[in-house]
């Protein structure tokens, strides 16, 4: 059965009239957002915008903030720092797997060291 355009989360189908009906929010308002960069749909060939469902989650989400009395401006911060913490987070998550492989490696070395009983490369205290 073949996949439907919607069912790609990241494929641009929504129109700005789609998106501004969806999410109750004025045509202007969805325009401005990508003036400031907050969220940038991309363009169809004729040089219309087309939004995902990712950037409809994202549009929303400003919405939010927005109506909690937040500026277009820092919002498009608290975006920026959400998005270095979601990436630090991956790098955190890469340096413990790092630090588990030669966790494990050390492990296993000390392991075939004790079992042939060489001790002359043991650290001092002979673990």
């Amino acid at each position: 059965m073949p996949t439907l355009p919607f069912d790609d989360e990241n494929r641009p189908i929504f129109t700005v009239g789609q998106v501004s009906a969806m999410l109750e929010v004025q045509q202007a308002f969805l325009r401005r957002l990508d003036q400031l960069g907050v969220v940038r749909p991309s363009r169809s060939d004729g040089r219309q915008r087309r939004y995902t469902r990712g950037e409809i989650t994202v549009i929303q989400y400003v919405v939010q903030l927005a109506d909690e009395g937040m500026t277009l401006a820092a919002i498009r911060r608290v975006l920026a720092l959400e998005a270095r913490v979601r990436e630090l987070e991956l790098e955190c998550d890469a340096l413990r797997a790092v630090i588990a492989q030669r966790r494990n490696r050390d492990r296993s070395e000390r392991g075939d060291r004790s079992e042939r009983g060489d001790r002359s490369e043991w650290p001092a205290g002979g673990q």
